[in-house]
């Protein structure tokens, strides 16, 4: 396939590289020239182009067969979040339409549900956005199923973003009020594996989730990272914000549907290399 990557960050850059190995031609699209070239190294062929731009969607490289679309905000306001989500990928769609591209998938969020009360929220789970963000990641869904398909990805980690393992050390993340609260992981390789699969294999208008097989709860994790540290689990008295999310993302259907198997079934095996990294 011919496949643009709307957004070759952290995540897209391993999808085109995983897409580049297995013969496809793949273009990735980011805004700053400097660092689009530097995907050359991957064998994705670099298409400087700011996506936010009036217009930009029209300059996308030609004769395609799909699209993936996983451009990030440039900002965390209500504003930079719409401009990314929606009205980019609306951008994107249209065009995708007007090509007669055949394939559309967009990296969304687990984000768009705002449960807190622990529940268990699979694929047919209705989203319950818990703020302005989620709300707007919603939207973003409705107008890629228009003609693509959504792969809402949860709590990404992997080479170069350990965060969580340093939260920890640094006691930022710690025992106290809220323990009970589940994480949600999905280390960069196996996110790249449903994305890629999803291009395959996926059914246009549907919804995939992308995580792991493992659901933590916070104390669990804490402790377990304090524990390959050899540090003693750190506390506080901080209570988390109210209405925080708290719930367990199901994703096994998406696994059965598409055929993904997991390289990193839960936190323990994800997190390791971080240990080494860090050794």
């Amino acid at each position: 396939m011919n496949v643009a990557l709307a957004g070759c960050g952290w995540l897209g850059a391993r999808v085109g590289a995983v897409l580049a190995a297995r013969g496809d031609r793949v273009f990735g699209i980011r805004r700053d020239p400097q660092s689009a070239a530097a995907l050359a190294g991957l064998g994705i062929e670099p298409w400087p182009l700011d996506l936010s731009a009036p217009g930009a969607a029209a300059q996308l490289p030609g004769d395609l067969d799909a699209i993936v679309a996983s451009q990030a905000a440039t900002g965390s306001d209500a504003a930079a979040y719409r401009r990314a989500y929606v009205e980019i990928n609306r951008a994107l769609v249209a065009e995708a339409a007007r090509r007669g591209v055949s394939r559309y998938v967009y990296t969304g969020s687990t984000g768009v549900f705002g449960q807190s009360a622990g529940e268990m929220v699979d694929e047919d789970t209705e989203p319950v956005p818990g703020d302005e963000h989620g709300a707007i990641l919603l939207e973003a869904e409705a107008v890629v199923r228009e003609r693509g398909m959504v792969v809402r990805l949860s709590g990404l980690y992997g080479p170069e973003r350990w965060g969580a393992v340093e939260r920890v050390r640094s006691g930022m993340l710690a025992l106290g009020a809220g323990d009970d609260a589940w994480m949600n992981w999905c280390r960069r390789e196996d996110a790249a594996a449903y994305v890629v699969a999803a291009l395959d294999r996926g059914r246009p208008g549907a919804v995939y989730h992308g995580s792991d097989a493992a659901p933590v709860r916070r104390a669990e994790f804490v402790r377990w990272v304090a524990g390959r540290l050899g540090i003693a689990p750190p506390s506080t008295t901080t209570a988390p914000p109210p209405g925080r999310p708290n719930r367990r993302v199901l994703a096994q259907r998406t696994r059965d549907d598409l055929g993904v198997a997991l390289r990193y079934p839960t936190y323990r095996e994800g997190f390791a290399e971080a240990f080494d990294a860090n050794a």
